[in-house]
């Protein structure tokens, strides 16, 4: 297969870092590298170094122009620009979101509740995309608010009880340091910004006079929770807690009836959780239920009981209760079945919704209550339509006394569908399915599929492809993975994806060990020292989606991101012959570096997941192995796109600019035929720039490249 990249007579030359060598020393050995002085993002070499990476990117992509526009076009025909979200009751009012074409955010609005709304599906106010409501009135206009600034991102927006103030945080950076503004809703006017470089989680106190948010700590770990004034100095600001364990984080919701803060402070292995009575905001925290090391679990405020998802006993957690006066005496209520993981419960006046895995997929159990409020297990009913690939989450219910309990479908081939379930008589309505413009599902088919890994397990794959597309091992793939921190990577639609399937790309998810998709299990055998597994795991589902006969061998794709980054740096090591093309997406590829230093971001709170290589030379030695940047080999490699951003608080910018340089020192592959190339977005953070045409442009460079690399770039007809 020949490559437009390889077609060019005179490709510009590759960046080439000067080597500085640094040693870094730990458990007798000493490992020099060249490369670790382009760690400082104010050091004007090492800025001048990511802008000629990203000039390289362009020229070695600058033949693939009119194809990246083609892709925004298919993203944006795909979209249906002016839209709206399903209104969602609040106290009187239905809160929206609206987005319009040529906007890059959207607006949040509301209207009232009353007789003269016109009625759609489960009675909820029926709206038109391109006009408002009678008495709609705006809320906060996100697309205004982020005129002029090159990334604008919302940390997240809280009501007060009257629902005359708005709190919501802004970043503007993209290290995910937020400043909060506090809006009089009507004026619109702006009370209170004094607070900033706040973490994620807003709180009104029930009076509305105070404010609760986070702060984080220099390794970015959000380690306290602060109570504010409004309308005072934030040195005035009180610190309600800190959690002094590096291992944990700490955040905090307020209950579904507006009586409580729930206060709650996690590793990945232990938990702890606090009460706190916001009609005395200004009172003490109260313990609910204590910190035992490798008990791990959530707790939810019922209104006149506590409801606990723990895991003291039993590996795929269980559901318990407690009283308000005692909440750390747990009575057991049920455990999770076979096969499946409580993930975590929302408690309402009529019902109790556990949100679970089951079968592999995400899973929503609804257990009725009965009139002394306690839950009657035994009549648990299940949500489900019934897809093979059908994934069930709850969606936002806010309402204490609500009748329907609404929840969100989707799979591969089923844009996202809002939905509720009638409390009473167990009816399921559906309110919306996501418009996607262009879009013809009977063209296409998606299929659960086993691969066999090295030891026998069996490892789920998500595929879907045209129905046109023959199965006779000649189809491009693309193969997507994570497989950490027990994140489960559902089926899910994503318009993005028809430019590839109807350029006759089969796509699949390797649902890998070290995610959650098949219980705890699952997720304790792709860490630690069984990490390994989430590598070899990849690898046979690259080799079943070859030996099955639904891709060509030579033109497999794979993509991951973040600690999905680290999986496509480690399998590239592993099996480089065996892919085509990555995208590996602000890549966790210096691992063992990173996990070494305790004074950088997060790396405490990461020895839960990775294992401590400064206190043990076992882990020291066990990620030696398989650190990407560590692992290079003189082989043949795939093709690489790295893309991360500057300001990126969870994987520095440092480690996918390291790894690309070493590749490009160290592969034996024809470079101009497999281009290793490096996008640094210079204002942006973990998730990429910000906008949704922003977004798409990014994308369409990413995808663009991908099908270069597979000859595909053309549309079946």
């Amino acid at each position: 297969m020949t490559s437009a990249t390889s077609t060019s007579s005179s490709l510009p030359a590759a960046p080439r870092p000067a080597h500085r060598p640094t040693v870094r020393r730990a458990h007798g050995e000493e490992v020099v590298d060249p490369y670790e002085w382009l760690r400082d993002k104010e050091d004007p070499e090492v800025r001048a170094h990511l802008e000629a990476e990203n000039a390289y990117a362009e020229a070695r992509t600058a033949h693939l122009a009119d194809l990246r526009g083609t892709l925004v076009a298919e993203f944006v025909g795909h979209t249906l620009e002016t839209d709206l979200s399903v209104p969602l009751r609040r106290g009187d009012w239905w809160y929206l979101t609206r987005t319009t074409a040529g906007h890059d955010y959207p607006a949040f609005t509301r209207v009232p509740e009353g007789p003269e709304l016109p009625r759609g599906a489960g009675g909820v106010p029926e709206v038109d995309p391109e006009a408002w409501l009678p008495g709609e009135e705006m809320v906060l206009d996100a697309q205004a608010e982020a005129a002029g600034a090159e990334f604008y991102q919302l940390g997240g927006m809280a009501l007060s009880p009257a629902h005359d103030l708005l709190a919501h945080a802004v970043d503007l950076s993209g290290d995910e340091r937020f400043t909060l503004r506090v809006t009089e809703l009507g004026t619109g006017t702006v009370i209170d910004e004094a607070v900033t470089g706040a973490g994620y989680g807003l709180a009104f106190s029930a009076d509305r006079q105070h404010l609760f948010y986070a702060r984080v700590d220099d390794a970015w770990r959000q380690h306290q929770i602060w109570r504010h004034r409004i309308g005072s100095p934030s040195a005035e600001d009180v610190l309600v807690l800190e959690e002094p364990d590096e291992r944990f984080t700490v955040w905090f919701e307020r209950s579904r009836d507006g009586s409580t803060l729930v206060v709650q402070s996690g590793s990945t292995t232990t938990a702890e959780a606090w009460l706190l009575d916001l009609h005395e905001p200004t009172g003490p925290l109260r313990p609910a239920g204590g910190r035992r090391e490798g008990v791990d679990y959530t707790v939810e405020h019922a209104g006149d009981r506590l409801l606990i998802v723990h895991n003291d006993g039993v590996e795929g957690f269980a559901l318990a209760e407690a009283s308000l006066e005692d909440p750390g005496s747990w009575h057991p209520l049920l455990e999770a079945g076979e096969g499946e993981r409580l993930l975590g419960v929302e408690a309402f006046a009529a019902a109790v919704a556990l949100e679970l895995r089951s079968g592999g997929l995400a899973a929503v159990r609804v257990l009725p209550r009965r009139a002394d409020g306690s839950l009657d297990v035994a009549a648990a009913a299940d949500v489900s339509h019934g897809g093979e690939l059908d994934a069930v989450e709850l969606d936002a219910n806010p309402r204490w006394e609500t009748p329907t309990l609404r929840y969100r479908l989707g799979s591969m081939l089923t844009p996202d569908t809002v939905a509720e379930r009638d409390l009473t008589t167990g009816e399921d309505t559906v309110l919306r399915r996501t418009p996607v413009p262009g879009y013809d599902p009977e063209l296409y088919e998606e299929h659960r599929e086993w691969a066999r890994a090295a030891d026998g397990t069996a490892v789920p794959i998500s595929v879907v492809a045209r129905r046109d597309v023959p199965r006779d091992g000649t189809a491009p793939g693309y193969l997507y993975g994570y497989g950490s921190y027990e994140i489960s990577v559902d089926p899910s639609f994503v318009a993005s994806r028809l430019s590839l399937l109807d350029r006759g790309l089969v796509l699949a998810i390797a649902h890998v060990r070290g995610g959650g998709e098949m219980g705890r299990a699952w997720y304790e055998q792709g860490k630690l020292l069984h990490k390994r597994n989430t590598f070899t795991d990849f690898v046979a589902a690259a080799d079943h989606l070859v030996t099955s006969g639904r891709v060509d061998p030579a033109r497999l794709a794979a993509e991951g991101r973040s600690a999905g980054g680290l999986l496509m740096g480690a399998v590239a090591n592993l099996a480089p012959e065996r892919f085509r093309a990555m995208l590996a997406g602000v890549p966790f590829v210096d691992a063992l570096t990173t996990i070494l230093d305790p004074s950088l971001p997060l790396t405490v709170g990461e020895w839960e997941e990775w294992g401590n290589p400064v206190a043990s030379e076992e882990v020291y030695r066990y990620m030696r192995t398989y650190s990407p940047y560590e692992n290079v080999r003189a082989v043949e490699y795939p093709a690489v796109f790295a893309a991360t951003s500057l300001n990126d608080t969870r994987v520095f910018f440092v480690e996918p600019a390291k790894w690309v340089a070493r590749l490009r020192e160290t592969v034996t592959s024809d470079q101009a035929e497999r281009p290793i190339l490096f996008r640094c977005e210079m204002v942006a953070g973990h998730g990429g720039r910000s906008g949704r045409y922003r977004k798409f442009e990014q994308r369409a460079e990413e995808l663009a490249w991908l099908l270069d690399q597979l000859d595909a770039t053309a549309l079946r007809s």
